[in-house]
């Protein structure tokens, strides 16, 4: 991505594609470049073409934001499904990042079944979940969710997966809980983001892809990521609709991870992203995970990725 936004604003700046990726991106990436000398030639390089500003320097009366992982262990029922269908998963998957150009789409398939069982086992349309498994994460979620709301708190919860929200949605309404929903096939859109900023509803549930950009929901202080994505940027854009101009109150942002699964693993993938892009941009690493490409969407999964993803 860094070469292909070169060739447009400076185009012969990094050279060609094969030029780019030999001499600065594969030693790069594969930490080859022990000295460094590889990584600051190409920050030299493009330095005079690039500014950046970043949200800490043009919003400086923004109220702070604190962050926190928490670790959900998987009930045995559940995490006898999950680690069966890893060791099939593994097995064959790593058979096909022999040739991850052609199986590129197979891949990214059984990375999300393994993600999708790691939230829970009801979104995998498998034998095994005919188990009766709990969802691990949506028990850990909907004490949070009260608690927040006891205490007056607004809170935006973010998942990728609308099934997994409907889930949620459930849930709540077996509990009392008053929420909004929106997701890609949700009509009069405005219409549901207005009933949430000029409603009293403690949560609103959000599909990453329909509502991690162009709102502005500073009534909510508490955001939760309940699964976690590839690229961090798209997770720090979703945090953005509450903690913005116009946030009065500090801001929690919590994210949700199913401990010992795929998901530690994908948030490994994320620091590993924003290091290697925060040593190009010369950048802080929270913001510099902008730049980081998603796989399957422009950027590329590589085999080493997947590797660490299923070790």
């Amino acid at each position: 991505e860094l070469w292909a936004m070169f060739s447009l604003t400076a185009p012969g700046l990094l050279g060609s594609p094969k030029q780019f990726r030999e001499a600065f991106r594969r030693p790069i990436e594969r930490q080859d470049d022990a000295d460094g000398q590889r990584l600051a030639l190409l920050r030299r390089r493009i330095a005079p073409f690039l500014l950046r500003r970043t949200k800490d320097q043009v919003a400086l009366d923004l109220p702070p934001k604190q962050e926190q992982i928490i670790q959900v262990d998987l009930a045995p029922a559940h995490r006898r499904i999950y680690d069966r269908q890893l060791q099939r998963e593994r097995q064959r998957v790593l058979q096909l990042t022999d040739d991850m150009d052609h199986n590129q789409i197979e891949v990214l398939a059984a990375l999300t079944r393994l993600r999708q069982l790691a939230i829970d086992p009801s979104l995998v349309d498998q034998g095994e979940t005919e188990i009766k498994a709990p969802s691990s994460k949506l028990d850990a979620l909907v004490p949070l969710l009260q608690e927040a709301a006891n205490e007056g708190h607004r809170v935006l919860v973010f998942s990728q997966f609308t099934r997994y929200l409907r889930k949620i949605a459930a849930r709540l309404d077996h509990e009392k809980i008053g929420y909004s929903y929106l997701d890609g096939t949700t009509a009069h859109r405005r219409d549901v983001i207005d009933g949430f900023t000029q409603g009293d509803d403690p949560v609103f549930l959000i599909s990453l892809k329909a509502g991690g950009a162009g709102i502005n929901l500073t009534e909510a202080d508490y955001a939760i990521l309940a699964d976690p994505w590839w690229n961090p940027a798209v997770e720090n854009q979703a945090v953005d609709r509450t903690h913005r101009i116009g946030q009065t109150r500090p801001v929690h942002v919590y994210r949700m991870v199913s401990r010992g699964t795929i998901e530690e693993k994908v948030l490994a993938l994320q620091d590993a992203k924003r290091e290697l892009i925060s040593g190009v941009l010369g950048a802080d690493t929270d913001e510099a995970a902008g730049d980081v490409p998603v796989p399957g969407r422009g950027g590329r999964l590589s085999a080493e990725d997947v590797r660490m993803l299923l070790g």
